[in-house]
């Protein structure tokens, strides 16, 4: 499909980037009326970036800092003049392992999307899938939500659920849920840069 105009948006990731996988697939099946402007990690060796590179897609690396579960102010600083160097109007967090606070979200909030490994409210912060697993539930899931300054606890746009299943072990389970997270993360984000798309006039 041919659209007018595409989103510009950023990617960050920590790891792997399944989810960006995913997503850049969409998007060049022309599912998605975005642009990748660029892919930012705090890993300078997170395999997202060589996929990325891959891609032709242009990378960025974050300073490092002292903390490990979120970014000093002047490294958000950072990571602002970068998505602002590259036009960003959509950020999309594909496993980025770091908490943001207020210097990036007085100017990315409302423009800042994550998608979780539970059916939030239930069992924010890391490794959703085993919380769930020792809990016991019947299902668990993954949801895309806007970030706010409440980790995992932004307004929730979308939910997949996800069974939890006789014999389950973390890893299994896992894998379920991110092939779940594969389908719903594209789908929520096409929808998305079609509203704003609308919404702006592209």
């Amino acid at each position: 499909m041919t659209y007018r105009r595409l989103l510009n948006i950023a990617v960050l990731g920590s790891g792997k980037g399944s989810n960006f996988s995913a997503i850049a697939s969409a998007i060049d099946r022309g599912e998605i009326p975005a642009k990748i402007a660029v892919v930012i990690s705090d890993n300078p060796e997170a395999v997202i970036l060589e996929k990325a590179k891959g891609l032709g897609i242009p990378t960025e690396v974050l300073p490092q800092g002292k903390y490990k579960t979120w970014l000093e102010p002047w490294i958000e600083e950072e990571l602002v003049r970068i998505l602002k160097k590259y036009h960003i109007e959509l950020v999309v967090l594909a496993g980025f392992m770091r908490v943001l606070k207020e210097t990036f979200l007085s100017c990315y909030e409302g423009k800042t999307i994550n998608i979780h490994p539970s059916l939030l409210p239930a069992f924010k912060g890391k490794e959703a899938w085993k919380a769930a697993l020792e809990a016991s539930v019947k299902e668990t899931g993954c949801t895309v939500h806007w970030v706010s300054k409440e980790v995992d606890g932004g307004q929730i746009i979308a939910q997949s659920k996800v069974p939890l299943l006789p014999g389950d072990t973390p890893e299994i389970l896992h894998a379920r849920i991110q092939q779940a997270e594969h389908e719903l993360y594209p789908r929520v984000l096409k929808a998305i840069c079609l509203d704003w798309l609308n919404q702006k006039g592209g």
